[in-house]
């Protein structure tokens, strides 16, 4: 029997990485393109908007902001997670099962409908300043990521090896961050990848969040096309693309992909 695919298979798969690169490629030559307003294919080939992005001040501004909320959003998330991941994990069977389902409700709730919540009850309620609110708001919808891919990674760890340490006199914090901890760390790792690229890219939470002096790039991205229509906004939809990429590229050299998927 021959191993070859199947032609049709083949075309299927040809057709799917097309429909996902399509958009890329799209973005990619608007970005390059030396006209004053969006166009594919480029009128000529520049990186002028490129430049353009760090002459405006609100991009830069919003650059700073969306790196600072994306990272300590995610360590907090990351400090609430792994703890709960651990728990839900190590004494399954005596937390009530609802408890598990608690931490999935803000992926559960339209964002539309928590980031409203979010401006109703906190920063109308309280008074709280935007940063906080954007902070607490992208600690929310990243944390059932971070619940979510930690539990997957304690869900094949033995707990018998954490008891034989806590019984040969170990205590059972320095247990925890010797054995369990270094055991899960691909599963740490990548939920810290996908929380960080989850909130740098949220628009739904953010958009009842910002306010004056301060947003966030893919709100200011908004903002930006709501008065010109130049290849700024795809020169920036670039960037991010291409730091994912970086930060996909360094876990690849530094850890590879194959321990993460352990």
């Amino acid at each position: 029997m021959s191993d070859r695919p199947h032609p049709i298979l083949i075309v299927v798969t040809a057709l799917v990485y097309l429909f996902l690169m399509l958009p890329l490629v799209i973005v990619v030559g608007a970005a390059l393109s030396d006209t004053t307003y969006l166009t594919f294919p480029p009128q000529g080939l520049s990186l002028r908007w490129f430049y353009n992005i760090f002459e405006i001040s609100a991009f830069r501004r919003t650059i700073v902001t969306s790196l600072q909320i994306a990272f300590l959003g995610t360590m907090i998330a990351l400090l609430i997670g792994i703890p709960a991941a651990y728990a839900l994990n190590r004494f399954r069977v005596e937390l009530p099962k609802w408890l598990g389902t608690l931490f999935v409700l803000p992926i559960l709730v339209p964002e539309i409908v928590f980031g409203f919540a979010l401006l109703k009850s906190f920063t109308v309620g309280t008074g709280a300043p935007i940063f906080l609110a954007l902070l607490i708001g992208h600690t929310l919808i990243v944390l059932p990521y971070v619940v979510r891919v930690i539990s997957a990674s304690l869900a094949s760890f033995d707990f018998s090896i954490e008891e034989a340490a806590i019984s040969l006199g170990s205590a059972p914090v320095k247990t925890f961050f010797t054995i369990v901890l270094p055991n899960v760390r691909g599963g740490v790792i990548a939920a810290f990848i996908l929380a960080f690229i989850t909130s740098l890219n949220d628009v739904s939470v953010s958009l009842f969040l910002t306010g004056p002096g301060i947003s966030t790039l893919p709100i200011q991205i908004l903002a930006h096309v709501e008065q010109f229509f130049d290849p700024t906004v795809a020169s920036v939809s670039v960037l991010l693309m291409f730091l994912t990429v970086a930060v996909m590229a360094i876990v690849e050299r530094t850890l590879g992909l194959t321990f993460l998927a352990k």
